[in-house]
């Protein structure tokens, strides 16, 4: 139970109410009485469709058809206006149901909660200590174009936002109160002026700042709250003290990903390195400038300890003319003193003056002397409210603010070292595996390079820019720190080599110098099915080969394993993805036991279900215990990262989920290391999984799928969207093979058939019973393995996201032979899978959760008319200039209405 005090006055109904007068009242203003009606008509169609009261979708059809001109702009502008707004309204009461439930100390998957299950547990403060000793938890947040807002929408939103909050949770008079709803209606009259659609693609670099946005205004000041939660709770449940490690650490690919995106280039990386220091240091000169009006302690009424004390001379000595200039203006004041020499020393990170900190770890020593003297002159309450946050950013998020990633396709390294061997007379394309592998590892370990990075005269364009990029990564890890950018992900690894030639460019490049230094971790990221089958071929390999290991052993025996739920989904379907990436998680996890060697897994997950998705904290929860060793990474992409990290309560909920999970999790590992399962349990999967990738292939392979495919969904208008800088397929051709696993699942969810989520996933269960299983065993498995009660969980909230009436409008807008032949087999298996999840999980509704229905009923008649107006549009032949504009709105419109693109 916490003392917060819990104020609302409204909730979601009447913000939605309001927002959508207010939302009609300028839609009058701005287009006029006659578009108003119009609008209403749609509107009123819709929900009455959807109430029972009408008994087709023949009169909405009947509006949409009859639209001329730009009506079909303003109908679909109005509704994608309505959803920006109703997201806004539900994430209000989001934050109104965490106060609340806060309050109640109602959280079940809290930091204090998490704590308290320990205590329950038996954990002692030496095990809860070693248990937050092992927890990293790493969110890595990508550019994957599935960010559907532009930015300057965005900002408007938070507007509209922080206007909800004032009306929601502050006392104001009726004067207060009529301007507050003056500005409110101005920002949603510039929400409604402003272009929805983005007239040029966006490069790497907006992307980046994107993703630092979320960082600097959100990220860096809750994770301070969480690290605060967790002490305090700690401090409430335990005598002893337990000391808290760092448990968070952010990452990112924007700007350093370069698989499939030939517009991220040396300068963009180089220029988001800079950019993400000049923010970090920003925010610490700004809390050292408040801390210094804080800590006005004069030494005449305490004594300033040795620390302290041999702090100020070292700096000054470093920085006279400084130390000069404080020792006037602050004589009595030590605090002061050094946090102007702090400041400055701050300052002159990475710039020409010297004097300037060499890395975090200097600045942190001087914070922890400085709380350390404060609570020596028992002022523990100025140490806890105002040094310790600082302490804790500076221990989470460095100088680099979020380490960088570096990601590019295996075939490009391959190209790289096949085309740089030659010009060195060695013929590297005709070698087998095996002969690759030693010919890399021999030039590793030699002395003297066999390549100049820096020389690419000769070269293809894509052999060039990865030498180059290596050559540059040395330049990027001596100029911000090796921290900054210390990873290099290995996209569709097949093969040990594959991993070898990584290796071996960075060894070129002098970023790794064995045996004793390497400055990268070199991770695989293994998606198809034949490399997660292959993974003891290739990692058994690897950790055997002695320039890999010893370049394992140089980053502190950690392998990072990531995983592709992407591809894997695509290839796969999903139920068999999800169990190909379970089991061969514990293959893993037995292969770097075998070897001795620490695993750290990197999820590779998506904002949708097919793709990953899904509450995180469950994700975590349900993870073989033998992969759970405390340290874990994931990806956070697109759409999810505003709908976790825009609001602070709510950025500051989802780290406290995933902290929870982990802690919980690790705990739970330690106490018993191996997952037990029952083998019959297993068995069922086994055939439920087979039966389910066989149906999910044959969908794929049958003659027409792909243009069925193309005609269902708007793929067309997806490909064409300026949502990211990264091209939506790798070879610029439409095969369900090449085409990214994004665009994939975005056009498919548009058209409300989100088969990625669920396809197959009936056939598989139907397998298993048909093949002597019972529905008891299913039943049990859903009770007490929490691996298969999330994955039926989620394909439940896909199934429940499907609308298979509005999916025939689309099938309708196919080829007619081509429709027969698979939506017939689509709905099938949709009503085969909606049976068997209700059996098996022994509910009534594929949602479980009260609130998500009463979303659902709320967003579906507005989703509709957005859904018959867009298959309309794909209907035509030759759509006009403005038909394309308003195609690519609906996108738009859709994405927010089902909060989700891919």
């Amino acid at each position: 139970m916490t003392n917060e005090t819990v104020l609302h006055t409204r909730d979601v109904e009447r913000d939605v109410r309001e927002l959508g007068a207010t939302l009609g009242e300028v839609l009058e203003t701005q287009t006029s009485r006659s578009a108003f009606e119009l609008v209403e008509s749609v509107r009123t169609e819709a929900i009455g469709y959807r109430r029972g009261d009408v008994d087709s979708r023949d009169g909405i059809r009947r509006t949409l058809s009859d639209l001329r001109g730009g009506e079909s702009s303003v109908v679909a502008r109005a509704f994608a206006t309505y959803f920006e707004l109703v997201n806004v309204a539900e994430e209000r009461e989001r934050v109104r149901a965490i106060r609340e439930r806060e309050a109640a100390g109602t959280l079940l998957d809290s930091i204090p909660a998490a704590v308290e299950r320990l205590a329950e547990a038996g954990a002692d403060a030496g095990t809860v200590e070693a248990v937050l000793d092992d927890v990293l938890v790493e969110p890595t947040f990508t550019a994957h174009p599935t960010e559907a807002r532009r930015k300057t929408v965005k900002a408007k939103l938070r507007s509209v936002a922080r206007h909800l909050e004032t009306l929601d949770t502050r006392r104001l008079s009726a004067a207060e109160e009529r301007d507050v709803e003056r500005r409110l209606e101005a920002e949603v009259t510039s929400l409604w002026q402003t272009p929805q659609v983005r007239d040029r693609r966006p490069e790497p670099t907006d992307e980046a700042l994107n993703v630092q946005w979320y960082l600097e205004n959100t990220l860096f000041d809750v994770v301070g709250e969480v690290y605060d939660r967790l002490e305090r709770a700690l401090e409430s449940r335990y005598d002893e003290p337990v000391e808290v490690p760092k448990l968070f650490e952010f990452r990112s690919w924007a700007g350093a990903d370069r698989d499939g995106n030939p517009h991220v280039t040396p300068e963009t990386t180089a220029a988001t390195l800079e950019r993400q220091r000049e923010v970090v240091l920003g925010r610490y000169r700004d809390a050292l400038e408040r801390l210094s009006g804080v800590l006005s302690g004069d030494d005449r009424r305490m004594s300033t300890g040795r620390a302290v004390a041999e702090r100020i001379e070292t700096h000054g000595e470093r920085l006279p003319s400084v130390a000069s200039e404080a020792g006037e203006r602050y004589p009595n004041e030590p605090y002061r003193r050094l946090l102007e020499l702090m400041c400055e020393r701050v300052e002159r990170v990475g710039g020409v003056r010297p004097g300037g900190y060499p890395g975090p770890g200097a600045l942190l020593s001087d914070l922890d002397a400085l709380a350390a003297d404060l609570r020596a002159n028992g002022a523990e309450s100025l140490a806890a409210v105002h040094v310790d946050p600082l302490r804790r950013q500076v221990r989470t998020f460095g100088f680099s603010l979020a380490s960088l990633d570096l990601r590019d396709h295996r075939a490009n390294h391959t190209t790289a070292v096949t085309e740089a061997l030659a010009r060195e007379g060695i013929d590297y394309a005709s070698m087998d595996e095996a002969e690759r592998v030693d010919l890399l590892t021999e030039a590793i370990l030699e002395d003297d390079p066999v390549l100049d990075v820096t020389d690419t005269d000769g070269l293809s364009e894509t052999a060039a820019r990865v030498l180059t990029l290596f050559d540059r990564t040395a330049d990027w890890q001596a100029e911000y720190g090796v921290d900054a950018i210390d990873t290099y992900c290995i996209s569709m690894t097949e093969e040990p080599s594959h991993v070898m030639e990584v290796l071996f460019l960075a060894d070129q490049a002098d970023v790794v110098d064995l045996p004793g230094y390497s400055g990268l971790d070199v991770v695989p990221l293994l998606e198809t099915e034949s490399a997660l089958d292959g993974a003891r071929r290739i990692m058994g390999t690897l950790f055997d080969n002695e320039a890999y290991a010893a370049a394992l052993a140089a980053r502190g025996g950690v392998q990072e394993v990531m995983l592709g739920y992407s591809d894997s989904n695509k290839e796969n379907g999903y139920l068999a993805a999800q169990w190909s990436l379970h089991h061969n998680q514990k293959r893993l996890a037995d292969i770097t036991d075998d070897h001795g060697v620490d695993l750290r897994l990197f999820h590779g997950r998506g904002g949708s279900i097919s793709r990953g998705g899904g509450p995180m904290n469950d994700a975590l929860l349900a993870l073989p215990n033998e992969t759970v060793s405390g340290q874990v990474k994931f990806t956070e992409q697109g759409e999810a990262i505003a709908e976790k990290y825009a609001e602070p309560r709510i950025a500051r909920r989802n780290l406290e989920q995933m902290l929870n999970a982990q802690i919980r999790a690790r705990h739970a590992a330690l106490e018993e290391p191996t997952e037990r399962v029952d083998p019959d349990w297993v068995e069922a999967m086994g055939t439920a999984a087979d039966a389910a990738r066989t149906e999910y292939r044959d969908l794929l392979e049958s003659e027409g799928f792909v243009r069925y495919f193309e005609g269902a969904t708007p793929i067309t208008v997806i490909e064409d969207l300026n949502l990211g800088s990264r091209p939506a397929s790798r070879s610029g051709e439409r095969t369900v093979e090449d085409l990214r696993a994004i665009p994939w699942v975005f056009a498919w969810t548009q058209a409300r058939c989100i088969l990625p989520g669920w396809y197959s996933l009936g056939t598989g269960l139907r397998a298993y019973l048909e093949d002597g299983g019972d529905l008891a065993t299913l039943r049990a498995m859903y009770e007490a393995w929490p691996f298969f009660r999330t994955t039926l969980d989620n394909a439940a909230m896909a199934l429940a996201r499907t609308d298979l009436e509005i999916a025939a409008e689309y099938a309708d807008v196919a080829d007619p032979e081509l429709r027969e032949r698979f939506f017939p087999r689509l709905r099938e298996e949709y009503e085969r899978t909606v049976d068997l999840v209700l059996e098996v999980t022994e509910r009534e509704s594929l949602v479980a959760r009260e609130w998500l229905a009463e979303n659902l009923d709320r967003r579906n008649p507005y989703v509709d008319p957005l859904n018959l107006l867009q298959a309309r549009l794909l209907d035509r032949s030759h759509p006009t200039e403005t038909e394309r504009r308003t195609l690519r709105l609906t996108v738009k419109g859709i994405a927010a209405g089902m909060k989700n693109t891919g």
